[in-house]
């Protein structure tokens, strides 16, 4: 067909160019061959497991995703579940996974649903986006994966993507820049499958050729873990997590960092509701 309006049964946007058309056919081929579609949260549609996928990638490689996804659906199936839960049994089952802020946003989202929507996600991108720790790229790829609703997204492999085909030889390349090439090519009929495909070529990409995410303004180098205040979170945590409670004095020893800086992130997460003093011990929130 001259214009190539369909490409593996899907309708396109007639609005694209032949450049456009051929790049669209280039990564639905290599998604039917190199598509990662046995990961667990591709297998579904339900609203909460798509959500806790979502969550969980943020920042983490899908590696060290799948045991923990697991994991926490084991405890936690739904969104009632994880509402009742106590905050210290949610950080338990995240511990692994990093950014443990994450898991408490979580949390407060689910017990928004079961409190706001019956512990049914709403299909609106607008009522997603108040929910706690829902930002517009979570909120689209909910509607995208969970509801199959085609609205334009943008994460990391994302611009990767389009920034390889497009913009290959700019810099400081910013989302608005991308926009109109990611509304274009973006099929009604499938947005879930071509968002994937998306992500999983954006990853290969980065593996063939080279990550070219810096060209992107909109690119922040991620800072160091070790040494770092989110290495001291994270371990005052796990211990909490593994041990229960802990004196000042044990808390200080088993998480062997510069003592000043450990109170500081001790109050830290004492002021957002992760750590709680009860009597002259510390635990998590029970």
């Amino acid at each position: 067909m001259e214009n190539r309006r369909v490409v593996f049964g899907l309708q396109l946007n007639l609005g694209m160019n032949k450049q456009e058309r051929d790049f669209v056919q280039s990564v639905w081929q290599f998604y039917q061959v190199n598509g990662r579609h046995t990961l667990l949260w591709r297998q579904i549609k339900d609203p909460y497991r798509i959500l806790v996928s979502e969550v969980m990638l943020q920042q983490t490689q899908v590696d060290r995703v799948i045991p923990k996804y697991q994991e926490f659906l084991a405890a936690f199936p739904t969104f009632g579940a994880l509402a009742e839960a106590p905050l210290g049994a949610v950080l338990g089952h995240w511990q692994g996974l990093g950014y443990n802020r994450r898991a408490k946003m979580l949390h407060e989202c689910a017990k928004a649903v079961v409190r706001d929507y019956g512990g049914r996600l709403p299909k609106d991108e607008a009522k997603l986006r108040v929910l706690p720790g829902i930002g517009p790229y979570t909120a689209r790829a909910v509607l995208a994966f969970a509801f199959g609703i085609a609205l334009p997204l943008i994460e990391t492999n994302v611009r990767t993507v389009y920034i390889h085909h497009f913009f290959r030889d700019e810099t400081d390349v910013t989302d608005a820049m991308l926009l109109p090439y990611i509304e274009r090519t973006l099929t009604q009929d499938n947005p879930r499958a071509w968002y994937y495909a998306l992500m999983d070529y954006g990853s290969h990409l980065k593996r063939t050729v080279g990550n070219n995410i810096s060209k992107s303004k909109h690119y922040t180098k991620q800072s160091t873990f070790k040494g770092s205040d989110r290495q001291i979170r994270g371990a005052i945590i796990r211990q909490l997590t593994a041990l229960g409670s802990l004196s000042y004095k044990k808390l200080l020893v088993a998480v062997p960092f510069d003592e000043l800086r450990v109170v500081a992130q001790l109050e830290r997460l004492i002021e957002e509701g992760m750590v709680i003093k009860y009597g002259r011990s510390y635990q998590l929130p029970n």
